[in-house]
């Protein structure tokens, strides 16, 4: 129905984006990897998903075609709704999430939150083969999924105003020295070492 949305950016959050399109504002649900690259008050190019609902017409916005893929994918699986595909979507990339699904990795998909083990063993089995019949995904890569944490840290970090690749690296090196911090103390030992 809605292919894409181009237009200024007029309000971003990371969970949501308002784009300014001739005087109309679309506010459209995006994924923490989307919301990375998008700049305030830019010229945006979203493609989108229109979901219509009993109670409501919901619009999903992503950077690049391949993100709106994998969301289509994701949300033909009984148990995964757009909201949880959204949440996948902030936790991996698309590519990290085609290769979770293709070395059927159910701990990776477990790992997101609201994902149990029988619906990331349910995704695995009915988009492995259609991941891999559509998209080339080399067998011996070893991309593997970010740790929930990082990713909310790292989302609160840069909804500070912290730049990314700093706050990657510092992340990194908090949980290497201590794996099973909180998010709380994580974020509390960011700040420090800014």
């Amino acid at each position: 129905m809605i292919s894409f949305i181009k237009g200024k950016v007029f309000e971003l959050t990371p969970t949501y984006v308002v784009i300014d399109n001739h005087d109309i504002g679309y506010h459209i649900a995006i994924s923490l990897n989307t919301y990375s690259k998008i700049k305030p008050e830019q010229e945006l190019r979203l493609y989108s998903v229109l979901i219509i609902r009993d109670d409501a017409h919901l619009l999903y916005g992503f950077y690049d075609p391949l993100e709106r893929d994998i969301f289509k994918l994701l949300i033909s699986v009984s148990g995964i709704g757009p909201n949880t595909a959204l949440l996948i979507l902030s936790a991996m990339t698309p590519q990290e999430v085609q290769q979770v699904i293709a070395r059927e990795d159910v701990a990776a998909l477990k790992s997101v939150k609201g994902i149990g083990a029988k619906t990331a063993q349910r995704a695995i089995i009915e988009l492995k083969d259609k991941i891999l019949k559509t998209y080339d995904i080399s067998s011996d890569t070893t991309t593997t999924a970010a740790s929930p944490v990082k990713e909310e840290a790292l989302s609160a970090l840069e909804a500070l105003g912290f730049p990314k690749k700093r706050s990657e690296k510092v992340l990194n090196d908090i949980l290497k020295e201590n794996p099973e911090i909180s998010l709380e103390k994580t974020i509390k030992e960011a700040l420090k070492r800014f």
